[in-house]
């Protein structure tokens, strides 16, 4: 008798729980907040791109940057210099092209090591902007681009390679840094923004 009031015990008690935990609603998950990285696409390097990368990259970059304007995301301008071999910052060499869409106010990260995070101010922006997602743009895809995903990768945040917008000195190896990162379009962007926390 003593068992099967014991084993009669057990199950209400299971049985409580397993009802409370049905009705007790669970947290939503967090919402994306996102930003835009756009990286390296400077005087110094893009001659040592890929033509093919280059032509439909530089409007893709400017498409993505329209994309965060329009609703209202940050875009983040990232540079590099190398602390012995430049470009300085003051220089033509080291500025991006004025066909691409920055702003003076954008905010602007400029690093010495490939990883964007390694160093800089990045991560300090990014929480101030209160994001948790970033899109990738710009170069070199086998570089620069790749090892600032792993760094947000690290920093736990959630990271997309943006298709046609990354670059490197050979095509195959951007369309091979594509296949093995998540990557969006633009048509997926665009969804992904347009639903995103305002």
């Amino acid at each position: 008798m003593k068992i099967l009031f014991g084993g009669l015990l057990v199950f209400l008690m299971v049985s409580s729980t397993m009802i409370h935990s049905a009705d007790t609603p669970k947290a939503p998950a967090p919402r994306m907040k996102p930003a835009l990285l756009v990286i390296d696409i400077q005087n110094a390097y893009l001659p040592y791109m890929s033509e093919q990368d280059k032509k439909m990259g530089m409007e893709m970059i400017n498409y993505a940057i329209a994309l965060f304007r329009e609703n209202g995301y940050p875009v983040i301008r990232v540079y590099h210099t190398d602390l012995e071999g430049g470009p300085k910052p003051d220089s033509e060499a080291f500025q991006f092209p004025s066909s691409v869409t920055i702003k003076p106010d954008d905010p602007k990260i400029i690093k010495n090591y490939p990883n964007a995070f390694k160093k800089t101010d990045l991560e300090k922006v990014l929480k101030e902007k209160d994001c948790n997602t970033l899109f990738l743009c710009g170069l070199s895809a086998v570089g620069c681009v790749l090892a600032t995903y792993h760094g947000a990768m690290d920093h736990d945040y959630s990271v997309f390679m943006i298709k046609d917008a990354v670059i490197s000195h050979d095509t195959a190896l951007t369309k091979a840094v594509l296949e093995i990162c998540p990557s969006v379009g633009y048509t997926a962007l665009k969804v992904m923004l347009e639903n995103a926390q305002k």
